[in-house]
């Protein structure tokens, strides 16, 4: 099923294999005097284009360039954002690079829904906070909204949406204070963050799920025995190379990046949100021998067809009328990946909470329970640390020794 693209989007399959989305204003309205809105919108679809094609960057800019249409007809703008309303700032915050450059396309959705939350929020007056001036939004006028959103259980009085709230504070203080620093002029002077200070209500938070190492590879093996190696290796990286999932299936683990000529022994896993690489080591030469760190997580590799240069792709057959065109090969969706996972999950007979987020922190606990010191935890899991920053040069060597502490507490578990 072909997925619906915005007007002015344009999708062009890259060398990669990977399709690319950009938006494109017809020169016609450019030379009309239309601002140059061109850009490219990435390779997440949703990110790009929304969930259901009426969404992401793709949406904040055909606003633009119909609010420039519209003016430039002479129409009253009533169903556009107007300027200087909450609506119109989170429209505009999502153009920045604060959100383009540091918001993981992975988490945009997640943005975005919670930017409807407060924009859909009505007042006393049964009107969208999204319809009101950003002047207008006091800090008592924050924590009016605040209020809204975390809601009430009747009876017992008790916040029902606790995190949701946290998140909408969050995300509106950080909107507030780049659009504001983009448009002063459309701010209280007094008052430019309302956001800041809000009083959070007090929750306990759940502790992630983790996996363990059985529960893992009894996945793993069951995904290759019923023809799925994909979510077999996706799942067998996030628990062993700590890879966060969205890097996994957004092509950042190439099969160029394990058992390279240069580096026969290592692995090298990317790490999108805090830019490190770590070069994890798969053997060790010792007296005795050759010993593998990994050998059943590369016998699950080892089942992993190579389409391409991403380790995990999806095969696309042609249509039976073109059937004698070749496949394609594509990275999965993100929401298309965890539906497989699910269902390989129940017919596998593994607990509820079994993703690859679980995957990736039962590594994350496995570290802990190997008793590692902070820093060969940081050098096998990329976390940021202005300690370690001194240690750059020190990493390979701190990923072995951390590596050969991990091993000898499975080894000395599973005897």
């Amino acid at each position: 099923m072909q997925r619906l693209k915005p007007r002015f989007v344009v999708a062009k399959a890259l060398p990669s294999g990977v399709t690319a989305f950009y938006f494109n204003v017809p020169k016609y309205h450019l030379e009309k005097g239309c601002p140059n809105l061109n850009q490219a919108l990435g390779t997440d679809y949703n990110g790009a284009c929304g969930i259901d094609g009426k969404g992401g960057r793709a949406a904040a800019l055909n606003a633009r360039f119909d609010e420039w249409q519209m003016a430039e007809a002479g129409i009253p703008s009533e169903n556009l954002d107007r300027i200087g309303t909450v609506d119109w700032l989170f429209r505009t915050y999502k153009t920045t690079k604060a959100y383009l450059e540091k918001v993981s396309p992975r988490s945009r959705i997640d943005y975005e829904r919670t930017m409807h939350l407060v924009a859909d929020t009505l007042t006393k007056k049964n009107e969208r906070v999204g319809a009101h001036m950003i002047k207008s939004i006091t800090p008592q006028g924050a924590d009016k909204i605040y209020e809204r959103i975390i809601g009430l259980i009747d009876g017992e009085g008790m916040p029902t949406r606790l995190r949701q709230g946290e998140k909408a504070v969050k995300l509106c203080s950080k909107a507030w204070r780049v659009v504001h620093r983009l448009y002063p002029s459309e701010f209280d002077k007094n008052n430019s963050d309302p956001w800041a200070g809000v009083t959070l209500k007090r929750r306990i938070k759940k502790t992630k799920p983790a996996v363990t190492r059985e529960e893992v590879y009894k996945f793993a093996w069951g995904c290759i025995e019923r023809g799925k190696p994909e979510p077999a290796a996706a799942a067998v990286i996030c628990f062993e190379w700590l890879q966060r999932p969205e890097n996994v299936l957004a092509g950042a683990i190439k099969w160029s990046d394990y058992r390279t000529n240069d580096k026969p022994g290592q692995i090298r896993i990317e790490h999108h949100k805090t830019g490190k690489f770590v070069l994890h080591p798969l053997e060790e030469w010792t007296d005795e021998g050759r010993v593998l760190f990994y050998e059943e997580a590369e016998k699950v590799l080892s089942h992993l067809p190579r389409r391409g240069i991403p380790m995990i792709l999806r095969e696309i057959k042609p249509l039976k009328c073109f059937s004698k065109d070749p496949a394609t090969y594509k990275p999965y969706s993100f929401s298309g990946f965890q539906k497989i996972i699910q269902t390989m999950r129940s017919q596998i007979g593994l607990p509820p909470h079994f993703s690859l987020d679980a995957c990736r922190h039962g590594g994350m606990t496995e570290l802990e329970e190997a008793e590692l010191t902070d820093g060969q935890g940081r050098a096998l899991s990329a976390h940021s640390s202005k300690a370690y920053d001194g240690y750059a040069k020190r990493t390979e060597k701190r990923a072995l020794n951390a590596t050969k502490k991990r091993f000898a507490h499975i080894t000395s578990t599973s005897s």
